[in-house]
Formats: structure tokens, C-alpha cells, sequence
């Protein structure tokens, strides 16, 4: 505060400093918000995000039909920090030829640094500025080159040009800021050729005033204002609303000649000056107007200064009279030009960029709130879904381990039901077993190589109709019940998949029958069977052995009786049967006893002839003998092909039935096992679709997990940016309470 109050130009300073320490955080911060910005719309799992700070961005944009783009921000803010390191303060020097412009800044610079004297000299537009180097040096409009400064003269001097420029052309003349306290706060000084050279005011005014923040019109006040001097500013009132302006009435030494018209001449100059100001240009108040006229002499403050510069007393040299008083108001001219400029540059360098920045946070600060605000209900719904799936996967869990078992024990049940209902259809097969052997006709006749043939046919036959016949009466069945179960499974499995799944569960099913392989394979069971087609008499001593105690105990009998009759011949008797013995036993015991006494004396026999014959007679025997070769002769007539044929099938029916009867029980558990591993291989099929839901939940959990991680990461980072947007707010506020 104490050097703002000792120079009012370091007012400026000071605020530029710190609106440019502002925009430099402001830079910082857009550009962190911009890549945090990019961040989410890259993310394609933010994509609700997105297009929340899609409409912010959007309903922020000049034309709503398009959206804004925070880039934009950051260019606005980029372009702004590079004009506020240009930003000087600027005033512009304006008058007609020969009052004194380039003198009054000269004074003010205390030194001769700009071409000054009588007639037209200025030529051109001039500008001086600091540099912080220890030379002096000046560069023309389009040139990049330096060249000394004593070469001012030759470039902008009217009477001694070497080079020509136009009139609209600018020289920069930079002076080191250590020979002069003004420059040194971001002051430039412009100089300008007369109002009265040429028309084309509306170009300078364009080209060198636009960011001027104080005119100062030097007249000359051995005349009266000008209209040429009234136009130009007629012409700046139409680019400001509000200019700054000062009147400095220069040459007013010259008064000292005539004290008695002194205050009469100064107020009518203050009158027609405060009438322009006030009335014609409405660029100032009475009061203010009246603060802004000064009657000087630059010509006199400027030999004194310079004088004092050189050790030389203030006062040397030949001065009119009054000259501390013309010192003192051109001391107060620059006082009040200084404040003026300072306080004006202030507002007109920083306000509107001010303001800008303050609407451009606001924009930032929405898109941090919408960023912030749709990344807790993204949150909240990531994490509400998260609970879901969760709650989810413990039901498909819990109801899987559910579903196995109770399928386990149904898959168990049918199986049990298929292999009795598939035991009782092949036992019922065997039980009529005759009727299909009896349906087979083929070319039959008792010659080892046709009957091989014959009964790979009738075997092939067997096997076909059994299996047609089981196939009838057993695989609709089987199948419905199998379709059934699965069915019900693909039910119960159902809940448990997602809706886009449950196509693909109806494909596990086939539409197909389900075909039973019930493997009887009846040539390998006959490949063991011997047809027995040779003649026998019913009447015969094996076959009455056969019909009395059947095929089994009459093999035992005859193989006991031809032991029997290799033996040595004996009187005694056989042994009597022990009294628990069965009937059948005592029969084959008897005819055995009976064999055995025939076998070993042929006296035996005539001896039982004899008897026989004294008993019976001679005809009866007779008789006997007569009707049993009879049958004899019709049986052995009888027996033909076809009989032999017959015997086969039937020898071939019994002992099927034998080897059928033994393959029942295995017969019907390969059915049984293949149903079980139709409904087991459909209920993993199931399983596996359950599976693949199980894990597409895993990996969306995952995902929500990582989302929610990062929708935690956009509300901490959204809330720090926004935080720091309301801090670099708060610090604009203080900027515009402090200095606008």
C-alpha cells in the first residue's frame, strides 16, 4: 500500500501482477479440468457422464443448438494470460502540429527523447516504453531490427527524414526504465503527428487507440480550441462511450507577457474546454471536467528538469514570471494524470477479462457439480446393481446346489422305473419268443452249410423283432418320460439364466426321439447252440427217459446206466433210496436199479420173457410188438424236413429262452444307464449355461466394482476441482472489490 499511495502507476502494476497470478491458476486449473473432462468421455463405462456434461456444456455454448467445449475455456483463458503480459497502461498524446505533444512528453520523461520544435516535426506515430536493459533503442512498424536512438529524428522528424514513413506508420521507441520512474510501471507514452495532417482519423483511432486508456489533447492556449482538435474527439467519443480525456493548454508562459488578461484568458480556455468535455463530448462531469484542464508551460518544466538532472538549479535560465506555479500544475497534471490512468487502465485492461473469468469458473464450477453430482447417483445405482447381482449370484448358487440333488434323485428314480419297465418287456419278449420264431420262413434243409445260414437268419430275425417289439412298447414311453424330466429341468434351470440365455437352453433338447440300444445281440448268445435234428422214437428207451424225468435228470440216468453196464455182473440188488429222497430221485434210483439188472445178465430177461409170455400170452405180445413198430413206422415216416425244422425252432426257443433270461437283468441296466446318461449329460449341458451366468455375474461385479472404484475417484477429484474453482472465485471477487 505504501508504494501504491507514493505512485499511483503502481496501482496498475500491482493489479496486473495479480490478475495475471490468478490467470495463471486459472490456466492450470482449465487445463487440469480439460484432460479430467477427456478422461470421462473416453471411458465408454462413462458414458452417462458424458452426456450429463454434454448437455451442461451445451446449454452453456452462445448457440444453443451447439455445445460448448472446455477447451474452448482454456483458449479463452490462454489467449487472456498472453494479452495481460502485453497490458500496459496507455496514453495517447493528440493535438495539432507544433502545441507542444512531443515537448509535453519529453517533460514528463525529462529528457529530449522525442523530436520536438517549431513547424511540423512529428511525422509519425511514436511510442515509448520501458525496457529493462541499459540502452535505449527503437524499432520501426514491421521490423524486427534495433537501431539506435538517436536515429529518432532522421525516422520521425518531418524536417529531416532519410528513410520515408507514413504518416500512419509506428516507431517504438524504447527507453531503459532506470533513467525514467514512469516507464518503469507499465507505462507507454503515445506520440502522434497533428490532428490537422491528415483525415484518416478513423484508422488511428482504429490501429493505435483502441486499448488507450487516457487522451490527452495539448493545445495551444495562445489560441482557442480548435475544431480540428474537436473533430478528432468527436471520432474517439464514437469508439468510447466514456473516454478519458485531459486538456493540457500548453504555452501558457506566454501569459506571463499580458497579467492584466491572464484570468480572463484562463477562464474562458477553462470555460470552452469544461463546455467540450461536458456538453459536446458528455465525457465527464462538471466537477470532473474542471480537475482535468491545466494550463503548462512543457517547454519550461522540461529545461528544468533537465537542468536538474545535470546538478543546474531548477530556476536557471531565462523563465517568464509565475513559473513555480505553471511547475506545480504540471506537477499536478501528472499526478492526476497518473491516478487517472491507473484507476482507468485498471478497469479497462482487466474488468471485461475479469468477468470473463468469473463466467467461465461459473461454467467450469456447473460441469464439476454435474460431474459430481452424476458420478454419486451413477455410484448409487453401480453399487444398488452390484447388491443385486450379489444377491443374485447367491441364489444361483444356493439354488444350483438345490436343483443337483433333487435332479440326481429324479434322474435315479426314472432310471430304476426305465430298467424295470425294460425287464419286464424283454421278459414278456422271452415268454413269447415261440410266436416270433414260428413268424420266420427261410430255406431250410439238414446240411451243415444251409443250416448255418438258416440260423443266422432266424437269429437276425429274432433280433430285429425283439427289438421292434421292445421299441414299441417301451421307447415312446421312455422317451416321454425323458423329455419329461428334461423339461422340468430346463424349467427349474430357467429362473436361474438371464432372459437372453433362455433360446439357447431350448436347443440343449433335442426334438428327436430318444432310441433305446438294447444290445441283445442274439448270434453271439447262439453261437454256443448245437441243433439236435436227428430221428427219435417217442416210444424209445431215451425218450420215455426223457419224458419221465426230463432232458436234465435223463442225461444223469443214462450216463449212470452205461457206467453201469461196463461194471462185472452181480445177484445183489441196488441200494433203496434214503427215505428223505425226492420222487424224482426215486425214479431215476428205480429205472437205474431196473438198467442195471437188464444190463448185466441176458438171463435175467428171458427169465422175466418167460414169465411174461405163461402170463400174458403169445397174442398180446404179439399184438404189442405190432402196434408199437407201427408207431415206429409212422413217426419215422414223418419225420421230414419240415418236422426237422420244427425241432430246431423249438430246440433254438429253448434255449434262447435260457440265454435271454440270464441278459435280462444286464439288458435292462444298459437302458437304465443310458437314460441316466442322457438326463445327466442334459442337466451338465443346463449346468454349463448356469455356469456361464454364474460367471458373466462374476464379471460384471467386477466391473461395477472397478466402475464404483472409479465413480469414487470423479466425485473426490470433481469435488477438488470444484473446490478450487470456488477458491479462484473468491480471489476474482477480492480483485474486483479491491481494484474495480
Amino acid at each position: 500500500m505504501a508504494e501504491t499511495e507514493a505512485s499511483p502507476l503502481k496501482h496498475f502494476v500491482v493489479a496486473k501482477k495479480k490478475i495475471s497470478a490468478i490467470f495463471e491458476q486459472l490456466l492450470q486449473y482449465i487445463t487440469d479440468g480439460a484432460i479430467f473432462v477427456a478422461e470421462i468421455q473416453e471411458n465408454e463405462e462413462l458414458q452417462q457422464i458424458s452426456e450429463k456434461i454434454q448437455e451442461v456444456l451445451k446449454s452453456q455454448g452462445e448457440n444453443k443448438s451447439q455445445s460448448a467445449d472446455i477447451n474452448e475455456y482454456k483458449q479463452k483463458i490462454l489467449g487472456i494470460s498472453g494479452v495481460l503480459a502485453r497490458r500496459h497502461m496507455k496514453v495517447a498524446f493528440f493535438g495539432r502540429t507544433s502545441n507542444g505533444k512531443s515537448t509535453v512528453i519529453n517533460a514528463m520523461l525529462q529528457d529530449r527523447v522525442l523530436p520536438s520544435g517549431i513547424g511540423h516535426t512529428t511525422n509519425c506515430f511514436l511510442s515509448v516504453e520501458g525496457t529493462d536493459g541499459d540502452k535505449a533503442f527503437l524499432m520501426t512498424e514491421g521490423s524486427d531490427e534495433r537501431k539506435s536512438v538517436k536515429t529518432v529524428n532522421q525516422l520521425a522528424h518531418a524536417l529531416h527524414m532519410d528513410e520515408h514513413l507514413d504518416t500512419g506508420c509506428l516507431v517504438q521507441v524504447f527507453w531503459p526504465k532506470m533513467k525514467c520512474e514512469v516507464l518503469g510501471d507499465d507505462l507507454v507514452l503515445m506520440d502522434s503527428p497533428g490532428t490537422d495532417v491528415t483525415m484518416e482519423l478513423d484508422s488511428w483511432i482504429d490501429k493505435f487507440c483502441q486499448d488507450a486508456d487516457v487522451f490527452v489533447l495539448v493545445a495551444n492556449s495562445e489560441s482557442t480550441l480548435m475544431n480540428t482538435e474537436k473533430h478528432f474527439f468527436y471520432k474517439v467519443k464514437e469508439h468510447f462511450s466514456k473516454p478519458n480525456i485531459f486538456i493540457l493548454n500548453n504555452r501558457w508562459d506566454a501569459s506571463a507577457s499580458e497579467p492584466e488578461y491572464m484570468e480572463d484568458v484562463r477562464r474562458q480556455h477553462m470555460d470552452r474546454c469544461v463546455n467540450f468535455l461536458v456538453e459536446e463530448l458528455k465525457a465527464a462531469d462538471y466537477q470532473e471536467a474542471q480537475n482535468r484542464i491545466f494550463f503548462v508551460s512543457a517547454k519550461e518544466v522540461l529545461n528544468t528538469r533537465m537542468h536538474k538532472a545535470q546538478g543546474m538549479p531548477e530556476g536557471g535560465g531565462a523563465l517568464a514570471e509565475g513559473f513555480q506555479a505553471r511547475l506545480q500544475e504540471f506537477q499536478s497534471f501528472e499526478q492526476a494524470f497518473k491516478e487517472c490512468i491507473s484507476q482507468s487502465a485498471v478497469k479497462t485492461k482487466f474488468e471485461q477479462h475479469t468477468f470473463t473469468a468469473k463466467q467461465i469458473m461459473k461454467n467450469v464450477k456447473a460441469i464439476m457439480d454435474a460431474i459430481n453430482f452424476a458420478a454419486i447417483d451413477k455410484r448409487k445405482q453401480s453399487e444398488d446393481m452390484k447388491e443385486n447381482i450379489l444377491s443374485n449370484l447367491n441364489y444361483v448358487h444356493n439354488q444350483i446346489n438345490r436343483l443337483t440333488e433333487d435332479v440326481k434323485n429324479k434322474i435315479l428314480k426314472i432310471s430304476e422305473e426305465v430298467e424295470t419297465k425294460v425287464s419286464n418287456a424283454i421278459t414278456d419278449e422271452i415268454c413269447h419268443l415261440f410266436v416270433l420264431v414260428e413268424e420266420f420262413h427261410g430255406d431250410f434243409y439238414p446240411s451243415p452249410q444251409v443250416l448255418k445260414a438258416y440260423k443266422t437268419e432266424i437269429n437276425r430275425h429274432i433280433e430285429e423283432g425283439m427289438g421292434r417289439n421292445l421299441t414299441d412298447r417301451c421307447s415312446n414311453a421312455i422317451h416321454a418320460t425323458v423329455q419329461s424330466a428334461k423339461l422340468d429341468m430346463m424349467e427349474s434351470l430357467k429362473p436361474l439364466l438371464p432372459p437372453t440365455a433362455w433360446s439357447q437352453v431350448h436347443t440343449l433338447i433335442p426334438c428327436r426321439n430318444f432310441d433305446l440300444n438294447y444290445s441283445l445281440n442274439c448270434s453271439h448268445l447262439c453261437a454256443d447252440f448245437q441243433e439236435d435234428i436227428e430221428f427219435k422214437f417217442s416210444l424209445g428207451w431215451t425218450s420215455l427217459v426223457n419224458r419221465f424225468l426230463g432232458p436234465h435228470n435223463a442225461r444223469k440216468a443214462l450216463q449212470i446206466s452205461q457206467t453201469l453196464a461196463s461194471t462185472p455182473i452181480t445177484t445183489s440188488l441196488p441200494s433203496l433210496p434214503p427215505e428223505n429222497a425226492t420222487q424224482e430221485e426215486l425214479v431215476v434210483s428205480v429205472v437205474t436199479g431196473l438198467a442195471s439188472l437188464t444190463s448185466r445178465t441176458s438171463m435175467t430177461v428171458i427169465i422175466v420173457g418167460g414169465v411174461v409170455w405163461r402170463t400174458v400170452g403169445w397174442r398180446a405180445i404179439a399184438l404189442s410188438v405190432s402196434l408199437y413198430g407201427l408207431v415206429y413206422l409212422y413217426e419215422r415216416l414223418t419225420w421230414t424236413t419240415k418236422a426237422k425244422e420244427r425241432a430246431l425252432k423249438r430246440q433254438l426257443v429253448d434255449y434262447l429262452t435260457e440265454k435271454l433270461q440270464m441278459i435280462v437283468g444286464f439288458t435292462s441296466a444298459n437302458c437304465s444307464h443310458q437314460v441316466q446318461q442322457d438326463l445327466a449329460a442334459t442337466f451338465a449341458q443346463l449346468c454349463q449355461q448356469v455356469d456361464l451366468t454364474e460367471k458373466n455375474l462374476e464379471k460384471e461385479i467386477e466391473r461395477l466394482s472397478l466402475v464404483i472404484e472409479q465413480l469414487h475417484d470423479l466425485e473426490k477429484q470433481s469435488h477438488t476441482l470444484r473446490s478450487k474453482s470456488a477458491g479462484l472465485e473468491a480471489e476474482l471477487d477480492n480483485f474486483i472489490k479491491q481494484y474495480l
